[in-house]
């Protein structure tokens, strides 16, 4: 469908609007901290092949289709909204959604709806979200299946950092899943109430995983997380990002989360980790940015359970970059998610990795008709199809890990969002 077909209009709504009253199973929904935006319906969708320009080819259609829509009433941005599978050989698509409310600063909250020229738009029917629910039990072994298997990812810890030693890389991100049979339909709108309250810090989302049945693309379940990481932000011409490599576990105690801190902040390994992502993400945003400016040392960012690394990342956006999109297509997969070099490290994946990815890792958010828009990069989340959840974790690997440490990484990656599930 072309922009030309499409028809917008926008209204504000109230600065205690919930954004998650908007959201619909199969809708959308990025939120930080109170502000991101949620969808509901399809307006039209936009998607190209897989390939390795497929996030460039995506920027020019996307451009191109949300530039001619028929815009009634001054303000209204419609916005292309979605997430991006990690493998760079899948098929890339973004939704225009039929209706989209919008926070991007306290207090302004801006309905969007989008519908086929010659259609009508959505009702006007809002609903009353309250978010408030029980939690169900704990999950129990027998619910529960690693994927691969504990020993099976200490074996690929252990040859990839036989590799790094040998000079065949610097560093590896590697995953695994954690399968979970909930014996109930899960919630989406409940998980993303749960995540949202346990860590606003975080950039809460809900896509949905799409497939190509009957020679359409249809929804065949969702991904849904909290992910601390802020791939690229575009606003005019300036262009942020956060990357973070390197964590350390989170305690109850202030003294004890205080010298894992500190720790995390003094180790050699945790520091060369993050080191490998900051210098390539310095030379990408350097390649087309003015000004860009970024601290010498990292800082500690502490989600709920976790501390990070991280460099936050400013700059000066050239003329010629003009959507947020084309700095994602030069962005990923950055060495947080794939390591680095980046194409000697999805060899090594694709030999030490035995799961498919989707869109875990991949780049997750929005982008409006002016080119801008805020990407995170989709970690901390989980595969939902109906009963089922496959919890996705992964480990940056150096020449100085230690399996077990990495094991335990992991695992401490998938218990928040396991307990976030029991209110699903």
């Amino acid at each position: 469908m072309t922009g030309s077909a499409l028809v917008a209009r926008g209204e504000r709504l109230g600065p205690a609007f919930d954004l998650l009253a908007n959201y619909r199973p199969g809708g959308f929904f990025f939120e930080r901290q109170g502000l991101g935006l949620s969808s509901a319906g399809v307006a039209a969708r936009i998607g190209v092949d897989g390939g390795p320009d497929r996030i460039e080819r995506l920027a020019r259609t996307v451009a191109e289709v949300l530039r001619g829509v028929h815009i009634e009433g001054e303000g209204t941005r419609p916005v292309a909204v979605g997430a991006i599978p990690f493998d760079e050989g899948s098929a890339a698509d973004l939704v225009v959604p039929a209706r989209t409310v919008t926070r991007g600063e306290v207090g302004e909250t801006l309905q969007v709806d989008v519908w086929p020229r010659g259609l009508a738009p959505l009702d006007r029917k809002r609903e009353r979200w309250t978010g408030r629910a029980v939690p169900h039990e704990a999950f129990t072994d027998m619910q529960l299946r690693l994927d691969p298997d504990p020993e099976e990812y200490a074996a690929a810890v252990l040859e990839a950092t036989r590799r790094i030693r040998g000079g065949a890389l610097r560093k590896v991100v590697l995953a695994r899943t954690l399968i979970v049979d909930a014996e109930r339909e899960l919630d989406p709108k409940q998980l993303l109430w749960r995540l949202r309250a346990v860590d606003p810090d975080c950039y809460v989302f809900a896509a949905p995983e799409m497939e190509l049945a009957r020679g359409e693309m249809q929804p065949m379940g969702f991904l849904v997380g909290a992910t601390p990481e802020l791939l690229v932000l575009k606003r005019g011409h300036e262009v942020r990002a956060t990357p973070l490599a390197g964590s350390a576990p989170r305690f109850g105690d202030p003294g004890d989360d205080r010298s894992s801190a500190q720790a995390l902040f003094d180790s050699p390994k945790d520091r060369e980790e993050h080191a490998a992502v900051v210098d390539t993400v310095a030379e990408t945003l350097g390649e087309v940015c003015e000004q860009l400016r970024f601290p010498k040392e990292p800082e500690l960012l502490g989600t709920a359970n976790v501390w990070h690394l991280a460099t936050p990342f400013t700059g000066w956006v050239q003329d010629d970059v003009d959507s947020v999109l084309k700095f994602v297509a030069r962005l990923h997969p950055t060495p947080a998610v794939c390591g680095s070099p980046r194409e000697a490290a999805r060899s090594a994946l694709a030999e030490l990795e035995p799961i498919d990815r989707g869109l875990y890792a991949g780049p997750v958010g929005w982008v409006d008709a002016n080119g801008d828009g805020e990407w995170a990069i989709a970690l901390r989340c989980a595969e939902i199809m109906g009963n089922s959840a496959r919890l996705f974790a992964g480990a940056g690997i150096v020449a100085d890990s230690v399996p077990e440490l990495e094991l335990d990484e992991t695992e401490r990656k998938f218990r928040a969002l396991l307990d976030s599930l029991r209110w699903g």
